[in-house]
């Protein structure tokens, strides 16, 4: 009687992972990462998926994102790396600006921190620095005891270049999180080309060359680790001692929100619908939800006129 095989072909292609990863001895866990994750994060409309188009070479015009779009690349040249791309649809309004970007990479961080915990005690002794190492910079990193350094490499990206070139709050944090910041536009093929260089460094491993730019009238090319709070500078404001900051990026953080003013927690009450938020606009879907709207209140309208007419004929 032939065997019944009662494994799905996940399970199958699961067990077959596990038992390569066995297989490895301990000398080959040093060497370089066959497969990569990226996440871009980013507002609606910022030009995440234009930028991951053109970094994969892909040649389809880009669609909006709706919620998480997944995309992969594969590096034919040296190393075999498979990088997989996910684009994270979100929205930030400018006054809101500092305030989601500092949640946001916190909610990534704690995310990160909570995979590192579980790849460990998954891996038992043989990862037991595997935290740590990711957290660890150079001795003579510039501000090292002043920064907060991110757990996995990190870059941000100003798109839209030339439409937005304030760039003095984005450099601080940058700076403070230990990540790379670069400028760009799809309408350049220059900055596109260094912006491809970038991606390919962080999604296959290749080496992003030396290119520095911190020239503020310039869109910024500043790879981690080449930037200082002293070349930054203080913020742009003419009385610090007034603002009552705890540290650099508390004093950053108020001196952005003066310049943009926040919305109160009353003001944002007001606004109990989430489907009238104008940060959430989408002008297809909200015209057709006031169309059936109308049509609701319409049919209650004709509903009660025909209940009164029952009621007067009783």
């Amino acid at each position: 009687m032939p065997k019944i095989i009662s494994e799905t072909l996940w399970e199958l292609a699961a067990a077959d992972v596990q038992k390569r990863q066995s297989e490895v001895g301990e000398e080959d866990r040093s060497v370089e990462p066959s497969e990569r994750t990226v996440f871009l994060i980013g507002s609606k409309a910022g030009g995440k998926t234009s930028i991951l188009y053109r970094c994969l070479d892909k040649d389809e015009p880009p669609k909006p994102t709706l919620a998480l779009e997944y995309s992969f690349g594969r590096r034919t040249k040296g190393h075999n790396t498979i990088s997989f791309c996910d684009s994270c649809l979100g929205s930030i309004k400018t006054q809101y600006f500092v305030g989601t970007m500092e949640r946001l990479l916190q909610a990534a961080q704690d995310q990160t921190e909570k995979a590192f915990h579980q790849a460990q005690q998954k891996a038992g002794s043989k990862q037991t620095t595997f935290v740590q190492q990711a957290r660890i910079l150079p001795k003579d990193y510039p501000d090292r005891e002043l920064i907060s350094p991110f757990p996995v490499p990190l870059l941000i990206i100003g798109s839209k270049y030339d439409l937005f070139q304030e760039s003095t709050t984005l450099r601080f944090i940058a700076h403070y999180y230990a990540a790379s910041l670069i400028f760009t536009s799809i309408k350049s093929e220059s900055l596109m080309s260094k912006t491809k260089s970038f991606f390919s460094h962080f999604a296959f491993g290749v080496d992003k060359g030396k290119t520095v730019s911190t020239d503020s009238t310039k869109p910024l090319m500043i790879p981690a680790g080449a930037d200082s709070f002293s070349q930054i500078g203080t913020p742009p404001t003419s009385d610090v001692t007034s603002l009552h900051a705890k540290n650099p990026k508390d004093l950053w953080k108020k001196v952005y929100e003066c310049i943009f003013p926040q919305e109160t927690v009353s003001e944002q009450r007001e606004l109990k619908d989430p489907a009238k938020d104008p940060q959430y606009s989408e002008p297809q879907i909200d015209a057709m939800r006031a169309q059936k709207d109308q049509e609701l209140e319409q049919y209650k309208r004709n509903a009660a006129k025909s209940w009164k007419a029952l009621n007067l004929e009783s």
